[in-house]
């Protein structure tokens, strides 16, 4: 005979390890999205998983009506059904008109844009959802059309790292940082105390955009040189974000200038250059059959990894420094391909 879920065993006969509430909530909503009418308190405490969890009758109203205010809350439209006046003939459901989403009617090209910006979220924080935001696109209609319009495209911009959902919570809430931040010109590591205005991404790197207080000045900080964990402060609202902030401004000097790079490039290949290239002014055609190719760039370290990374089929032409740091990443590569290759000779390798 089962047990009675109102008796003095009711406590001893809950499971010890309940259903986490998130999956109670999902299978919550599958249930009231799929019911043919309504579902009554009674059907779906013995019919959706979770709730079954409830060593009372007490407990599993708190836990309904609680779970019902949560999904309210997010979006999902539940409605009442009253069957008849009895409290034991409501039953709920949700409004799936009212719920469902319209139809997606991209075209190819903007579809090809959503996955090109899909592409910036390759690190860790975003991956999965940007994965399956991108799964169901492309079950809407996006396909090869979508690839094609930005096919030689590429973002570059590096992984914004651990530092990155911490600050954003705390642009978004108004709260005070503190982080230990590694100085590009000495490399000593000190504590700054930040209000966090803007993340941005410029020439393939994060950065930050605040107002340093031990500095009393708003300052720019990259985010690949944030060591450690960011500490957010208790206090919401703890400062006030002026009303323009002028991030291209504070972000141009500290990017760098523009500078432009001659390259011979092997017909047909790196169209992520070729893309934002120009024709070589003044210059004649190759012995060797390259193309010669003008691209202006910003950061020498990012753009050599960047040149690098095509291996021979493309030679820096000029300047001579963005060369010997191609040349460098070139040739500690190749030593990690040599036979034996320890981490000592990638080092010698590496100069």
């Amino acid at each position: 005979m089962p047990a009675n879920p109102d008796g003095p065993d009711a406590g001893r006969l809950a499971p010890a390890r309940g259903t986490p509430p998130a999956e109670r909530l999902l299978n919550l909503v599958i249930a009231l999205v799929n019911t043919s009418a309504a579902m009554t308190k009674q059907q779906v405490r013995a019919g959706v998983a979770g709730y079954g969890d409830a060593p009372s009758t007490e407990a599993f109203e708190r836990m309904f009506e609680r779970d019902k205010d949560t999904l309210r809350a997010l979006g999902i439209p539940i409605v009442t059904v009253d069957a008849g006046g009895h409290s034991d003939d409501v039953g709920y459901r949700i409004d799936n008109d009212a719920y469902a989403l319209g139809p997606v009617d991209l075209t190819p090209a903007e579809l090809g844009v959503v996955a090109l910006a899909a592409q910036l979220w390759s690190d860790k924080t975003l991956r999965t959802d940007m994965s399956r935001a991108m799964t169901k696109l492309r079950a809407a209609g996006a396909g090869e059309a979508a690839s094609d319009a930005v096919a030689g495209l590429a973002p570059r911009v590096r992984a914004a790292g651990d530092a990155y959902v911490p600050l954003l919570e705390a642009i978004s809430e108004r709260r005070d940082v503190s982080f230990r931040y590694r100085a590009a010109s000495t490399g000593q590591e000190l504590t700054r105390h930040v209000e966090p205005w803007r993340i941005a991404a410029r020439g393939s790197g994060w950065y930050l955009v605040g107002f340093d207080r031990g500095r009393g000045a708003p300052r720019v900080f990259r985010m690949s040189r944030i060591a450690g964990r960011v500490k957010v402060g208790a206090r919401p609202g703890a400062f006030d974000v002026p009303a323009e902030v002028d991030v291209d401004a504070m972000l141009g000097a500290r990017v760098g200038a523009v500078r432009r790079a001659r390259l011979a490039v092997v017909p047909e290949r790196a169209q992520a250059l070729r893309a934002r290239a120009t024709p070589a002014d003044g210059a004649g055609p190759r012995s060797d059959g390259r193309d010669l190719l003008d691209v202006e760039y910003r950061s020498l370290s990012a753009f050599a990894d960047e040149v690098a990374a095509y291996g021979q089929a493309v030679v820096v032409v000029e300047p001579d420094d963005l060369r010997a740091d191609v040349v460098r990443r070139l040739t500690a590569a190749s030593g990690l391909d040599a036979a034996g290759a320890g981490p000592r000779e990638e080092e010698e390798h590496r100069g």
